[in-house]
């Protein structure tokens, strides 16, 4: 009776601890690639996450956790995410479980889009998350608005992530994602710069081919925590085209500590805000 009321009350997000938007004002900076990998480091470390994919034309995220296109099921609260595990420790719902055809084109206006964030948010049945993470396309457009305006209605969103790559013509574009942060009021927990430097599959030498530091100094420019860089790492392209978990089959990788060390940094930062 307890959950139901507290259901009533809060809607679907009642039972959910934290919320972070995972956003950059760049596209193909890899945005669903972290998340994913940020999902996995906190459900290592013993939460309980949920993903929720607003990239409407391009939901990669079933495929990173391999799930392929199970049906979603409905319970009187509403849709049930999909679990990646038998512990339902990882949450997931996006549109591509939606999509009859995975090469089917979302070719959609504004007014729809945001009707379907608008259900997202409110009539999906996560139950008990620690942490859900929501991957957004890039950009400060409709989408952005219509998850915020509607994640408000019902939660405290506790800030956002931003992703970056080291070279100026990115973080040209993350600035643009800094200042709809200030606007609409929205706490930036960090910037991380994805694809510092290259990591040699064979020596494990880091060549800097995009450049270096350049989120670092967007980071120091605009006041807000540097949260860390993540390399170009040949094995994490791989877990990801194959949907593996990459922190569990290479936990003594340079690339797995960056990703930990983030994920922790983001831990404290929510919890002691």
């Amino acid at each position: 009776v307890e959950r139901w009321v507290m259901m009533l009350q809060g809607g679907n997000l009642a039972q959910v601890q934290h919320v972070v938007l995972i956003l950059s004002g760049k596209g193909g900076v890899g945005k669903s690639t972290l998340t994913t990998e940020l999902a996995l480091a906190l459900r290592h470390s013993g939460k309980k996450v949920g993903i929720l994919d607003v990239d409407l034309c391009g939901p990669s995220i079933p495929r990173m956790l391999s799930v392929g296109k199970p049906e979603v099921h409905q319970c009187d609260l509403g849709w049930v995410p999909v679990y990646t595990d038998a512990q339902k420790s990882l949450a997931l719902m996006s549109i591509g479980f939606l999509l009859e055809d995975p090469d089917e084109a979302v070719v959609w206006r504004g007014p729809k889009k945001t009707a379907l964030i608008g259900q997202f948010v409110s009539d999906v049945a996560w139950g008990e998350l620690d942490v859900l993470l929501v991957d957004t396309p890039p950009g400060t457009s409709d989408e952005h608005l219509a998850v915020l305006e509607n994640l408000k209605k019902q939660h405290k969103v506790d800030g956002a992530i931003l992703i970056t790559t080291p070279q100026a013509v990115s973080t040209g574009d993350v600035r643009r994602e800094i200042t709809f942060c200030k606007k609409t009021g929205l706490r930036i927990l960090g910037i991380v710069e994805n694809m510092s430097g290259f990591v040699c599959p064979h020596c494990s030498e880091c060549s800097n081919i995009f450049s270096k530091g350049g989120g670092e100094e967007l980071a120091k420019l605009t006041g807000s925590v540097y949260l860390g860089s993540v390399p170009l790492d040949p094995l994490l392209t791989t877990s990801i085209e194959e949907g593996k978990d990459f922190i569990q089959t290479f936990p003594d990788s340079a690339t797995f500590s960056a990703i930990n060390s983030i994920a922790q940094t983001l831990l404290t930062s929510i919890q002691n805000p």
